[in-house]
This record gives C-alpha cells, sequence and structure tokens, in this order.
C-alpha cells in the first residue's frame, strides 16, 4: 500500500522547542518525501487555542490530529508542533498544526513560543492559516489581533523573497454575508500592519508585497456540521495543485527541495531559538550546501560499493580491461546522473559546487585503476613493438626502416588504446606515459642497436681475423724480402672486401656519415691490430722459426732431399747461407712494416752479425756497434718488435744453438772421409813397389805362394765381414778395438768348424743324406770367393746371446 495513500503525523517540535530529528526523518521515509523534489506544499494552521483548528485540519486534509474533548472542557490539546501528511491531494501537502495561542497554560506573559512558533511557520509554509471566530471582526479587542501582530512583527525577520499566502479562515459565521465581513477583517489587517514597526526600507511598503490575502467562510461544526463539511470540501477543492501558476501557492521562489526540509526544518528552528534574524535566501543555500553534500557522499559511497566498478578495479590490477574508459565513463555518469536527480532543485550554484566535488572525488578514487590501465596498455605495447620489431629484423628488412615503421604504427595503437581508457569526465592526459612508453621503444631501439652492430662488427672482425691470420703466418714462416709487400696487398685486399661488405651493411641502419666513418675506420684498425698482433706473435717465435730454417737449409740439399756428408761438401758455405736465410726471418720479424716506408734494418743486420769484417775499422771505430741501440732508424717505437739489442742477442743465442749441428756435420764429413779411403799416401806405394821389388819377382817364380797369399786374402776377407770392422770403427777407434777383440776368437772358431764340416760333407759318399757341394777352386774367381765368404760367415757363433748356428749339412750329419 503506498504511503501517500494514508495519514501518518509527528511530533515535531514538542512543548519545550526540542525538534524531533529522529521522527522527521522517519516521517520523510515512511511518506518518501524526499521523491517529491519541488512538488510538495506545506500548509501551517495558527488561531487561539481551542478554536478547532485540529478539527478543521482533520476534515479539511483528511489528517488524524488530537481534538479537543469538549464534554472535558477547554483545554490546550496541541502541544508544540505536529506535522502531518494530507491524504487524497496532489501534489504531496503537509500540514502543521501550531500550538495555540493565549494558552491559560503557558501565561499571559509567556509570548516566546507564540513568536517562535508563527516564525516558524511563515519561513517553512507555503500557506498560513489563520483559524478566527466571526465575533472578533471589527473588535478592537478581538483575540485574533494579538496573533496578527504576531505574525506581522515575525515577518520583519524574514529575509523571504516570496509571498506567503494567509488565509483567515472565519469559523461560526453568522447570517452576516461575507462580502460585509470580508472588508471589516482588511480594514482591521491593514491597521495591524500599519500599526507594526517596520525596518526604514520597508516603512512603506504595503502589505501586499509580503502577503497574498484570502478569506473563507464557514459555519458552525456543532451546530450545522454537514454544511461545515460541504463548505470544508469545497475549500479542499482549491488545495489540489496549489503550487501551479495562480494556485494558493503559487509563488515558489526560494522552496527548499523535499529531500531537504528536515534539515532546513531544523537549522530554522535552531536560528529562530538562538533569537537571530532569519535570512531565508542563505538559509536556502546552507541548506543546499548540506544536503548536497549528503547527496554527494551517499552516491560517492554508492559508487565506491557498485559492484561493476569493483570488479572492474580488480581486474584491471592484474590486466588491461577491453573498453576501460567506455565503462568507467558510463558508471561515473550514471553516479552523477542520480546526483544531478536528487539535487536538481536546490540552489544551483551550491548543487553545481558539489557536483563538482563529487565528480573530483570520484575521479580521484578511479585514478589508480586508469593509471594501472595505461601502464598495461604501455607495457603490453611495448612488447608487442618488441616482438614485432624483432620479426621485421629477422624479415630482412632494414634497421632504421623497421624501427621508425614499428615505432609509429605501435605509437598509432598507444594513442588508440588510451583514447579507449579516456574517461569522459577526466580531464586527463596520457601524454606522460606516452613519453615513457617512447622513451622506453627508443631505448629498445638503441640496444638492438647497438647489440646488432656489435654483432656485425663482431662477425666482419671475425672474417677478417680467419682471413688476416692464417696467411699472415704462414707469409712470416716463409720470411723474404716479398713477405712484407705480400702482407701489405693482402691486408688491403682483404681490409677493402671486408669494410666495402660493412659498409653495406650499416647503410641499413641510416648513421650519419661521421659516425660510419668512424666504425669503418675502427674495422680498417681492427685489420692491421690483427696483423700486428700477429707479427708480435710470430717475433716472440723467432729463434725457434729461425733455428728451424737454419736446419730445413743445413741438412737438405736443393732437392729437399737429406745430406749426406761425402766430404764433397762446403760446409763453411752451407753454414753461410743458412745463417743468412736465418738472418732474413730476424730483419723480417725486427718491425712491424705495413707502411710502404723502407727501412735499413736488413743490412744493418748483415752487417753487425753476417759480415762484421766487411766494413773498415776506420768506420766501426767512428759508428761502433750498429746493434748497441734500443731503436731502429727510421722505425718508430710504435712498429718495432724486436730492438736491435734483442736482435744481437737471438743471433748470439740461435748461433750457440746451432754450433753443434755445424761440428756434428765437419765431424761426419771427416769420418767419411777416413772410412773412405783405403789406400795408403802415394809415397807408401812408391816405397812398397821400390822396396817389395824382389819379393814380387819371388812371387812370381814360385806361383804356390800366390796360392797361400789368396787363402790367407780369404780368410781375412771373412773375418772383416763377419767381425763388421768398418761398422764398429764407426763410432771411434777405441769401441771398435774392444768390440772386435771380444768377437775375434769365437768367429775363427766358427769358420774353422764351418771347413771342417764342409771337408766331412765332400767325403760322405751318401748321395741322399750328403748332397754333392759344388768344388770351390781357385778358378771360381770372385764369385768363389763371396760363396765362401757367405758360407763361412752363415756358422759364426754369436757371442752375445750364445746361441749357435750351423749349416744345413752339419744338422743332417747330426741326425
Amino acid at each position: 500500500m503506498d504511503t501517500r495513500d494514508h495519514c501518518c503525523s509527528t511530533h515535531l517540535i514538542d512543548g519545550d522547542g526540542t525538534f524531533n530529528v529522529a521522527g522527521m526523518d522517519g516521517f520523510m521515509k515512511e511518506v518518501k518525501l524526499g521523491e517529491c523534489g519541488l512538488s510538495y506544499a506545506v500548509v501551517a494552521i495558527m488561531g487561539p487555542q481551542s478554536s478547532g483548528k485540529s478539527t478543521l485540519l482533520n476534515h479539511l486534509f483528511g489528517t488524524n490530529f488530537r481534538e479537543m474533548d469538549a464534554f472535558k472542557g477547554r483545554s490546550q490539546t496541541t502541544k508544540g508542533i505536529w506535522l502531518a501528511h494530507c491524504v487524497g491531494i496532489e501534489p504531496c501537502t503537509l500540514v502543521m498544526d501550531l500550538e495555540g495561542t493565549d494558552g491559560r497554560e503557558r501565561g499571559e506573559d509567556d509570548t516566546a513560543f507564540e513568536k517562535q512558533s508563527a516564525l516558524f511557520a511563515l519561513a517553512v509554509s507555503d500557506i498560513v492559516l489563520i483559524n478566527m471566530w466571526c465575533h472578533d471582526i471589527g473588535r478592537e479587542q478581538a483575540a485574533n489581533k494579538p496573533l496578527l501582530k504576531t505574525v506581522f512583527q515575525v515577518m520583519m525577520r524574514l529575509f523571504s523573497p516570496r509571498k506567503t499566502t494567509l488565509m483567515f479562515v472565519i469559523r461560526d459565521k453568522t447570517r452576516t454575508p461575507l462580502e460585509n465581513l470580508e472588508p471589516v477583517l482588511r480594514e482591521d489587517i491593514q491597521k495591524i500592519w500599519d500599526s507594526v514597526p517596520k525596518p526604514q526600507a520597508h516603512k512603506e511598503t504595503p502589505l501586499s508585497e509580503f502577503f497574498n490575502v484570502e478569506v473563507v467562510a464557514l459555519s458552525s461544526y456543532e451546530e450545522k456540521e454537514e454544511l461545515f463539511k460541504e463548505q470544508v470540501a469545497s475549500l479542499r477543492q482549491r488545495f489540489f495543485h496549489s503550487i501551479a501558476p495562480g494556485g494558493l501557492a503559487g509563488d515558489r521562489r526560494g522552496v527548499v527541495p523535499a529531500s531537504g526540509f528536515s534539515f532546513s526544518a531544523q537549522q530554522i528552528w535552531k536560528v529562530i531559538k538562538e533569537n537571530k534574524d532569519l535570512d531565508l535566501p542563505a538559509h536556502k543555500v546552507m541548506v543546499a550546501t548540506v544536503r548536497c553534500e549528503e547527496i554527494a557522499n551517499e552516491k560517492f559511497s554508492s559508487f565506491a560499493a557498485n559492484e561493476e566498478w569493483r570488479q572492474l578495479e580488480e581486474t584491471v590490477q592484474s590486466q588491461a580491461v577491453p573498453g576501460f574508459g567506455r565503462k568507467l565513463t558510463s558508471i561515473i555518469d550514471a553516479c552523477l546522473s542520480e546526483y544531478d536527480a536528487e539535487a536538481t532543485y536546490f540552489d544551483e550554484g551550491v548543487r553545481s559546487s558539489k557536483r563538482k566535488q563529487l565528480e573530483e572525488k570520484l575521479l580521484q578514487l578511479v585514478q589508480p585503476a586508469y593509471q594501472f590501465m595505461l601502464g598495461h596498455i604501455r607495457s603490453g605495447t611495448l612488447e608487442r613493438f618488441k616482438e614485432a620489431f624483432d620479426s621485421a629484423l629477422n624479415g630482412g628488412k632494414g634497421f632504421a626502416a623497421a624501427a621508425r615503421d614499428c615505432t609509429e604504427h605501435f605509437m598509432a595503437q598507444f594513442d588508440e588504446a588510451s583514447a579507449d581508457a579516456h574517461i569522459d569526465q577526466a580531464n586527463w592526459e596520457s601524454s606522460k606515459v606516452r613519453d615513457k612508453l617512447r622513451r622506453d621503444i627508443d631505448a629498445h631501439i638503441a640496444a638492438v642497436r647497438a647489440a646488432k652492430l656489435s654483432d656485425l662488427t663482431t662477425m666482419y672482425e671475425t672474417k677478417l681475423n680467419e682471413a688476416l691470420s692464417g696467411p699472415v703466418e704462414a707469409l712470416l714462416d716463409g720470411a723474404s724480402d716479398d713477405t712484407w709487400p705480400a702482407i701489405r696487398k693482402l691486408l688491403r685486399r682483404e681490409t677493402e672486401t671486408a669494410v666495402s661488405g660493412f659498409s653495406s651493411a650499416l647503410s641499413g641502419f641510416e648513421i650519419d656519415e661521421v659516425t660510419k666513418d668512424k666504425m669503418l675506420s675502427r674495422l680498417e684498425d681492427h685489420a692491421r691490430g690483427i696483423v700486428e698482433a700477429k707479427a708480435k706473435e710470430e717475433a716472440g717465435r723467432v729463434l725457434i722459426r729461425m733455428k728451424d730454417r737454419f736446419s730445413t737449409l743445413f741438412s737438405h740439399d736443393s732437392d729437399s732431399m737429406p745430406r749426406v756428408w761425402t766430404g764433397k761438401e762446403d760446409i763453411r758455405a752451407i753454414t753461410k747461407t743458412a745463417r743468412s736465410a736465418s738472418l732474413k726471418i730476424l730483419s723480417v720479424m725486427a718491425a712491424v712494416r705495413l707502411d710502404d716506408n723502407a727501412d735499413s734494418i736488413e743490412n744493418t743486420l748483415a752487417l753487425a752479425l753476417v759480415d762484421p769484417k766487411s766494413g773498415t775499422t776506420a768506420n766501426r771505430s767512428i759508428i761502433g756497434d750498429p746493434l748497441a741501440s734500443s731503436s731502429w732508424d727510421e722505425v718508430p717505437s710504435s712498429k718495432t718488435l724486436l730492438t736491435p739489442v734483442q736482435c744481437k742477442s737471438l743471433w748470439r743465442q740461435f748461433k750457440s744453438e746451432t754450433e753443434y749441428t755445424v761440428s756434428q756435420a765437419i765431424a761426419a764429413q771427416e769420418a767419411s772421409k777416413r772410412n773412405n779411403n783405403w789406400l795408403p799416401p802415394p809415397w807408401a806405394i812408391v816405397a812398397l813397389v821400390v822396396l817389395g821389388f824382389n819379393e814380387f819377382m819371388t812371387l812370381l817364380r814360385n806361383p804356390l805362394y800366390l796360392g797361400v797369399i789368396f787363402v790367407a786374402f780369404l780368410l781375412i776377407k771373412a773375418l772383416w765381414v763377419q767381425l763388421d770392422i768398418s761398422g764398429e770403427f764407426r763410432n771411434g777407434a777405441l769401441p771398435g778395438i774392444l768390440s772386435i777383440s771380444t768377437k775375434f776368437l769365437p768367429t775363427v772358431m766358427n769358420l774353422l768348424r764351418k771347413l771342417a764340416e764342409e771337408g766331412q760333407r765332400q767325403a760322405n759318399p751318401d748321395p741322399q743324406r750328403n748332397p754333392p757341394v759344388p768344388a770351390k777352386t781357385l778358378r771360381s774367381g770372385t764369385n768363389d770367393h763371396d760363396d765362401f765368404s757367405s758360407s763361412a760367415s752363415s756358422g759364426v757363433t754369436a757371442s752375445e746371446n750364445g746361441t749357435e748356428y750351423s749349416s744345413p749339412s752339419a744338422h743332417q750329419k747330426a741326425q
């Protein structure tokens, strides 16, 4: 059931002047007054005590005010001020029943509450009913005159911008027509108005400026109840649509919206109780301020508890929310619209101010979520940029073009996403986040550029290292007059190739020419550094290289075959040639010669080390030792690998380490000469011929001697072969003599045994057991001698291991 269809009331102000705040709030909720806006009217009734005010209101508005019980006598029925809701009247109409004036309960002198209640009624009400007896009209001491004076006096304390309707209700109307009563009543009212003291500003102000005066008359309720009810019903019709233009409460200036009525009434009563002048326009602003602030706080709390907002806030802390700005704008707009709907009837300036404050509080509440959203947009955009940028680079797109296109594309994406996250009520800019995103993108591009350039530089440096290290090492290993020209040519060719490729690769980065030239120059310097480093590395092994070169040339002939020292070789010339070649390595390694500048290092080394006597004694005494220095002429120290002093020291060490090889060659040559020279000296041969002529002639006369000599020769030859006399003496004379002395006797015994076995085999007639051996005669010549030597030597017993070897015939005889 709608609460507006039944009457409800509350004791607004008690007899002691206490405002019933709780009762008023409960009344407003029950009546739903806050929903009425400005569509409500307030009617108050004042008049003498026991004049039938409550009865009139109950019949006129359907209220349930307590009425006086006539059978109990006349006494105070209404204490303080009661407030009730009219039933069946549109718009919503509130009725206040004021405590009657001139009551004996308060006494003759206690008129303070009368004035306070009258002032309250005038400040709050649109229509004030003044209940008066018909027989008081025209009387000087009528009961209504003090009431009118009170009304007009307190009116002076109100600074109200609107007129109040004063409806004089004449009770217990007599037969005198109303047309005759009304002029008299208006004349009495004018006299009272004129007699009331007024401020200087209102000395000449007519009554009509403050009040709309209406006069109605009602018959006696007790004597003519039916007629009274008819007249009240007719009067009730005038309260329908009372706030419409031309209605009883047509002047709506300064009306407080219904939602602020409770607070407004409370503050008005407070000011009245403090006996202060009541400035209704200022009071209206104050009420609007308080009430609008209450509404704003309610809406803020409602927004903070909004489930959609809370879910949005929770989600945006972990991830981006599509349509964030649109959703949040809608929620804020709904909140502000609710505020506008409830505060629409309050003072516009106050309403706008509080609305702005509410909007600021709402934006302050949602700003962290907005910042979270921008952060997600920024981080997401940055990650997508990185992926797209890497894909573009991997796809072969130029670095600068990829960076430019990706930056433009994803900054546009950020702008679009930040526009989607924009909240219409806020004028926040995403420029700071956008600038941070741009800085992050630029930093990433710079980092990738640095990494790519570093990788590119490293790649070409590696290529140069591969292209130069091995060839340079090989060229330095084969040191010659063309070594450094070949190295310079190699360096120039490989550097040009690398610089050309590097320059082409850098074109995609769109680097400024100055930076590009510096990078190309660093690559060229790196190439030179590789050669210089390799030269320094090889200079550290120069002694090994020199010895290898010397060994190769000294120990091998021109056909690269190992040299055999036969005694015909010129060891001095070979040594000089090999040392000169080794000196070439030293001169090549002494300095880095990547420029075409000539130097005299080789000549200086040759004169000082290989051919020190070629210079005249006078010149050497003047100049001194050319290698007694720490630097070379015409060669800067930065290009020096081996100083003159170091070269001299290395050469001394080289000579000392190669002397043994030369001495060994000389010894081998002398030994070879000794081994190959079997003939005695010529003078010895001549002496033998002269002194041995007689013996020679004797041999010719007796041939038997020749046979004996021949047999002795064969025996000696066999011993020579078996004892390997030439091999034994290769290690020296003394070792050879000792070795031969130990093997001589066993060898002789073995030869004799062999001869005996051969003789037995020839005397054996069994052809199967002893096959015939071809006879060895002196006529066999050299072949027979060789066969005899071989057969004799085959039976030699090895003294080292004690094993005895015999011929096949000996084995057959043993069987």
